[in-house]
């Protein structure tokens, strides 16, 4: 379990996160939502400790995450940020094989390639793994980092805005792999998205933040109806059901 208890972050002046306390749940898709400069972003990278926060702490399993050795702590939680850019010509399979650095120390295993190959067949990378990342479409190379973190082989899986640059069927494959992952294998993945209806499609729990301030925490049929969502985005937005899924239909709704 993850346990996020009061966490506050300035730039400047200016809390971009503000005493912010939330859990995440094990064994689920927790989807962050809110508007620009919401502070999702910012209150992933604290829990991963890409960041840290100015007050609070984030709990691991009842331990303070700051308290984890680097090594220990990789093998329980991966990150996969924004932006990833390498300056080093890797071919999919090198770059995947990364996600095993925690427990290879770059000497890889059988046990290692076996993971590897798992990853690159559950992100279908197969017919790809020999080629450059320089090769690949946006979609083909977002994949190729998702399979360097399924290689990690964590518990837990926080994912910043990974559908960006992706096309809609991109974006659906990787929502029900990642849906599959805590289905099948047990995992518990936290995402930053900006698309309501992947949140509301795929995940077990949403938490929303405004001005850095979390405004709503709960299982996803409690946050996606239309008072919800006009406290979070100041928007009125219809919501229809269709096959058991509620789907926001905001492309027309007024302000």
């Amino acid at each position: 379990m993850i346990e996020i208890k009061g966490l506050t972050k300035r730039f400047g002046k200016k809390p971009v996160v503000e005493d912010v306390s939330v859990t995440i749940e094990p064994g689920t898709i927790t989807s962050f939502i809110g508007p620009n400069g919401a502070g999702k972003s910012t209150l992933l990278s604290m829990v991963s400790r890409l960041l840290e926060a100015d007050t609070g702490e984030v709990l691991l399993d009842q331990g303070n995450v700051k308290k984890w050795k680097s090594s220990e702590f990789a093998k329980r939680v991966s990150i996969l940020k924004q932006s990833n850019y390498l300056n080093v010509r890797l071919t999919v399979r090198e770059l995947i094989a990364f996600g095993r650095y925690p427990y290879s120390k770059g000497r890889l295993t059988a046990e290692d390639e076996k993971f590897i190959d798992q990853a690159i067949e559950y992100m279908n990378l197969t017919d790809m793994q020999d080629k450059f990342l320089d090769e690949l479409s946006g979609g083909q190379k977002q994949r190729a980092f998702i399979a360097m973190v399924i290689a990690q082989d964590t518990d837990y899986i926080l994912l910043d805005e990974p559908l960006n640059n992706l096309d809609m069927k991109h974006s659906v494959q990787i929502m029900k792999i990642l849906r599959k992952l805590v289905d099948e294998l047990g995992r518990t993945v936290v995402i930053v998205l900006h698309d309501i209806n992947f949140a509301s499609v795929y995940s077990d729990r949403i938490v929303a933040l405004k001005d850095g301030k979390l405004v709503k925490n709960g299982p996803t049929h409690e946050i996606i109806n239309s008072d919800a969502l006009r406290e979070i985005y100041d928007m009125d937005i219809p919501i229809q059901e269709q096959n058991g899924c509620r789907i926001c239909v905001y492309f027309n709704s007024h302000a």
